[in-house]
């Protein structure tokens, strides 16, 4: 209806005639009244979403790459934050290097047993559980079936990139919103975000994808379900599906093939900054509308086989 589109009007456009006289026909309080209605309340920067320099965050595979760099902005930004990371990973230095609002939790994202202990450690140290943003995964580049070695794909390897993708990544969101459910919520009623981390392989699979596409395939596929399921709590769930980023898994290949995929992302033509990811994670936890999608930050990149 026209007469629910009021603010049309304040964008140069006019109104059809009908809705102009019933406009005219109010007195001037009435007019005043309506307008008011249509107005978005100003509610402040610090009002939107989940924002605040008191939140507390739990980041799995926060000791490098895209985790690491979301650990920083969180820090960086006034949140504190739990790194989730193997104990052979560097989490306990940078934990150290980011000061007292920084702690280390050695996990398995597969392990229930870690990952109630690193729940339990932002409880005891920080107080709550507001956000958990899930950046832990493994990858294996392997063909169906080696015809020259008549070799099948083996099965465990294929499992294990489930397990540790998508089964790791339920099993942070199952128990972190436990505790995000007892938090106050906010005048939207918004107590936590869940953010995870799929690939824009989970569309785009490549020639040796087979396991690492269907377990970042699966996070997709679970983000609207799991989004709707925790609504009722205002407990939101967003998944960002990433294209080419600057991580050590990259920084390892030659100089020449780094250059080579670089070239393949329309624009900008370079590897994405794993900060450009952090800094993502920290626009949907401000964004309290942002609920059930899946993002891709990908430079327009479509992979070819």
């Amino acid at each position: 209806m026209w007469r629910s589109c009021n603010c049309l009007q304040h964008r140069g456009h006019r109104l059809p005639e009908k809705s102009r006289l019933r406009e005219a026909c109010l007195s001037k309080d009435e007019q005043e009244e309506r307008k008011e209605s249509y107005r978005v309340p100003d509610r402040g920067a610090a009002a939107w979403g989940l924002w605040n320099e008191g939140m507390v965050g739990l980041v799995t595979g926060g000791a490098s790459g895209l985790g690491r760099a979301t650990v920083e902005r969180l820090i960086s930004q006034g949140a504190s934050a739990v790194i989730l990371d193997l104990p052979s990973s560097d989490g306990h230095k940078l934990a150290a290097a980011l000061g007292e609002r920084c702690a280390f939790a050695p996990t398995d994202v597969t392990s229930e047993s870690d990952v109630k202990s690193a729940v339990d450690l932002a409880k005891e140290k920080y107080g709550k559980v507001d956000l958990a943003v899930n950046c832990a995964g493994i990858a294996v580049a392997v063909k169906t079936y080696n015809f020259k070695k008549d070799l099948p794909h083996s099965l465990e390897d294929f499992t294990r990139v489930i397990t540790v993708n998508i089964a790791g990544t339920f099993n942070v969101i199952r128990l972190a919103v436990g505790e995000m459910g007892k938090n106050e919520p906010d005048a939207d009623g918004h107590r936590g975000c869940i953010i995870n981390t799929a690939s824009v392989a989970a569309y785009d699979g490549q020639v040796g994808q087979a396991a690492y596409s269907a377990s970042k395939g699966g996070i997709v596929g679970m983000t609207l379900p799991i989004a709707r399921d925790l609504a009722p709590m205002g407990i939101r769930v967003v998944t960002i599906a990433p294209g080419l980023f600057a991580t050590p898994l990259l920084a390892g290949l030659p100089e020449k093939v780094q250059s080579f995929l670089a070239r393949q992302v329309p624009f900008p033509s370079r590897l994405g900054d794993p900060a450009e990811f952090a800094h993502l994670v920290t626009a949907i936890a401000e964004n309290p509308m942002l609920n059930g999608e899946v993002i891709r930050l990908d430079g327009a990149i479509r992979m070819q086989p």
